[in-house]
């Protein structure tokens, strides 16, 4: 009988786990006290959104980090992550930073149509907000060659660090590692406050226009990734200090690696298009 359960192949059956189960009602729970706060219902005479909608973050939090020290057990004692579960794992990581392409490619597409067509008969409705013109008339762009030019060199450098970690790490250098991914932290938290202070003096706003709605919402959701961003990496800075992580088995590591660069590869999109093509193109005021 025992001889039946013997694994003999280098796949991953995982074992029973209540996290899906856990992680689903949490997120109905948010998404439930998230309504309940905008439309400011009441239960009872008391307005229970916020707690509602802070009980389901914090079942969220908690099924993240219960269900990824799974997965580091499962990896990191347990062996169960074959080269084969390892490929495996890369595919998906694959796919899901091309849906995050994707995702990305909606926003400028919808920066790209409305400045190259500012002016179109078609668009009589759009031209009546615009002016005709890109920038629309009344706001006053970003110097593209002071901050955001500052926070590209901020994010590439970062690349470069992430880039030594990962070196270090497959070379066994495991100070080299740790200094690596101590710089890249430093790095995302520095763009992400830079950003804070763009947004803070920016002289238009997200609503009554759509520069500011491609604007915030393209560089919105790319900062959003980086602070995403440099969690994961800080997190991996904290399993650096546990020992994990080896030259052969680093998966963890190196998705948060690619995750990374995709981050800044996408910024390097937003700078050309985002700054240096609305403070460029004719028109602008």
């Amino acid at each position: 009988m025992a001889g039946a359960h013997t694994k003999n192949h280098d796949y991953h059956l995982v074992d029973p786990s209540p996290w899906p189960l856990v992680g689903s009602i949490s997120a109905t729970t948010m998404a439930i006290g998230a309504v309940m706060w905008m439309k400011a219902m009441a239960v009872g005479g008391m307005k229970l959104g916020p707690l509602v909608f802070g009980i389901g973050v914090l079942g969220v939090l908690y099924t993240f980090l219960a269900w990824w020290m799974d997965v580091v057990r499962e990896a990191e004692h347990e062996g169960h992550h074959t080269r084969v579960v390892q490929m495996h794992h890369r595919y998906g990581m694959l796919m899901f930073i091309a849906s995050e392409v994707m995702f990305f490619v909606a926003w400028f597409w919808a920066f790209f149509d409305a400045s190259l067509f500012s002016g179109e008969a078609i668009n009589f409705t759009r031209k009546e907000f615009t002016g005709g013109v890109w920038p629309p008339v009344g706001i006053q762009t970003f110097d593209p060659w002071h901050l955001p030019l500052l926070n590209t060199l901020i994010l590439l450098t970062s690349g470069t660090t992430v880039t030594w970690a990962h070196h270090a790490l497959i070379t066994g250098d495991r100070r080299g590692l740790k200094q690596g991914l101590w710089l890249t932290v430093i790095l995302g938290v520095l763009f992400t406050i830079c950003q804070a202070y763009e947004y803070a003096h920016a002289s238009f706003a997200f609503s009554g226009h759509i520069y500011g709605s491609t604007f915030f919402m393209a560089t919105g959701f790319h900062g959003a990734h980086v602070i995403i961003g440099t969690i994961f990496l800080a997190i991996c800075l904290y399993r650096a200090y546990l020992g994990h992580f080896k030259p052969q088995q680093h998966l963890g590591f190196e998705f948060a690696a690619w995750y990374w660069h995709f981050v800044d590869v996408v910024w390097l999109f937003l700078f050309a298009a985002i700054y240096v093509w609305a403070a460029g193109t004719p028109g602008a005021h």
